[in-house]
């Protein structure tokens, strides 16, 4: 499940930066759009989790018709983050500190699709605390995937 990051990513202009980059990825069958993938990461059960928390501590709620309006490029904004980038296939997102970036990607994989979920951290100090938790968010990316993974295969 982890991958290489692709060479086109929006990502790649992190890690050329020096900041701590992942990247996971996941093949499913038949061709995925982009759109889907998105709407289908961002509205899964295991993130709706997240929302949830980000409503509560952060004062960012949001809601699956934002996630789907994030997906269709009708919104900008979606809970703690907003677009920075996208590209044919790719949605660059940055979280309302400026912290960290998330990517989703979907591109054709032989007769499916692989689809990519990768992170940067690009303000930390990456002492002991980012350490800490860098465990905690691989693990927490793999479950995040895998969700949208199964959420799309239903979706036919």
């Amino acid at each position: 499940m982890i991958a290489d990051l692709p060479q086109d990513a929006l990502l790649q202009r992190y890690r050329a930066q020096g900041a701590y980059t992942d990247c996971f990825a996941i093949d499913v069958p038949g061709q995925v759009g982009h759109d889907a993938f998105v709407e289908a990461f961002y509205t899964t059960a295991v993130f709706k989790l997240e929302r949830l928390l980000l409503a509560l501590f952060a004062a960012r709620p949001s809601r699956d018709t934002e996630a789907r309006e994030l997906a269709s490029g009708q919104r900008q904004q979606f809970a703690a983050w907003s677009v920075e980038g996208r590209a044919p296939g790719q949605l660059l997102m940055c979280d309302y500190a400026g912290s960290t970036r998330s990517w989703l990607m979907a591109a054709p994989a032989g007769q499916g699709t692989r689809l990519y979920f990768g992170s940067a951290v690009v303000r930390s100090r990456q002492g002991g605390v980012f350490r800490a938790l860098l465990g905690f968010h691989k693990l927490y990316s793999r479950i995040l995937l895998r969700a949208a993974a199964s959420r799309v295969r239903k979706a036919g």
